[in-house]
């Protein structure tokens, strides 16, 4: 039982952690219509950036402080480059369509992956938390839970009241809402619709960037994690539903809960084959655990998602 506490609370803690990053694209394409490929590349930028500000910084600040000062840097540097990206590049692509905009942030992808092999190489970088971090919080029965996933837990949970209050409660969210419903209206009574489809766009690469920054000193910094993050991201973001933020939080609970207990579950595939009374078949999957395939189920449950509810559990718009 205490194994299962410590697992889903690691589980709702990655879950969170999803949920940072998903909401950075489901604010986008809610706002836009703009599905941005990249935007797990960004995510990586916030963890590189954060760690080369914190490098830095060492020599003049304790690393705690170097740290904490670069947690707020390098999203602002991140969100800074999505801002450019749509002022330079995609504002000029809105009028062709959907799929010139696609392959462009595809492209984009791939260019900031090579950059940052050429300027930090191909191997992982020290880009650690502070060792506080890494003290365990609790332990029960030798199952630890450690500070660093209450501080993901914390930091997804701001983020989450940050944008409803900001997009619900501001005159700046109205402004944002209106010039993405009525952008002729929106125009016409003074406020310029380009720039804030350019700060939208920024904020959105800001989260991945804040995410990023987090995820990247809690796991590991290397080029290869905008490439297994990413697949992942964009199943939290069909399986909630396009453009809803909502829906994004809880597909991401319910995706971080679904892959961490099947890691950590000792269950094989075998038990629901006897259960259909196919003996041989039972033999054959008893060599698979259920910790094998679960890199897989979150694929798995967006096919039965798509299958029942085409729009995702909480979408407006059909995917």
């Amino acid at each position: 039982m205490d194994g299962l506490i410590v697992s889903l609370l690691n589980g709702l803690s990655y879950g969170l952690l999803l949920f940072m990053l998903s909401s950075g694209l489901t604010l986008i394409f809610s706002m836009m219509g703009i599905i941005n490929f990249a935007h797990a590349s960004f995510y990586m930028l916030g963890a590189y950036a954060a760690h080369a500000v914190a490098g830095a910084l060492s020599p003049a600040l304790s690393a705690g402080a170097a740290f904490w000062v670069a947690l707020f840097i390098a999203p602002v540097l991140v969100g800074l480059a999505g801002a450019a990206v749509e002022r330079l590049a995609l504002r000029r692509l809105r009028g062709r369509g959907h799929v010139a905009e696609l392959l462009f942030t595809f492209a984009l992808a791939m260019v900031i992956a090579e950059l940052v092999q050429l300027a930090w190489g191909r191997s992982a970088v020290p880009y650690r938390m502070p060792a506080a971090w890494g003290e365990p919080l609790f332990s029960l029965d030798g199952y630890v839970f450690p500070v660093h996933r209450l501080v993901v837990a914390l930091a997804a949970g701001l983020m989450l009241a940050g944008l409803w209050w900001g997009l619900t409660r501001t005159r700046a969210g109205l402004i944002v809402r209106a010039a993405i419903s009525h952008p002729a209206t929106a125009q016409a009574l003074g406020h310029d619709v380009p720039r804030v489809f350019m700060l939208v766009f920024g904020a959105g690469c800001l989260l991945a960037g804040m995410a990023g920054a987090i995820g990247g000193s809690v796991f590991v910094t290397e080029p290869g994690m905008a490439q297994a993050l990413g697949p992942i991201v964009f199943v939290v973001t069909v399986v909630g539903g396009l453009g809803s933020l909502a829906g994004a939080f809880w597909a991401s609970l319910l995706i971080g809960l679904l892959q961490t207990l099947a890691v950590g579950s000792a269950w094989s595939l075998a038990a629901p084959a006897s259960w259909l009374g196919a003996a041989d078949a039972a033999r054959t999957l008893a060599a698979w655990p259920l910790s094998r395939v679960a890199p897989v189920l979150p694929y798995l449950l967006m096919v039965v998602v798509l299958a029942w509810r085409p729009r995702g559990l909480m979408g407006m718009r059909e995917t």
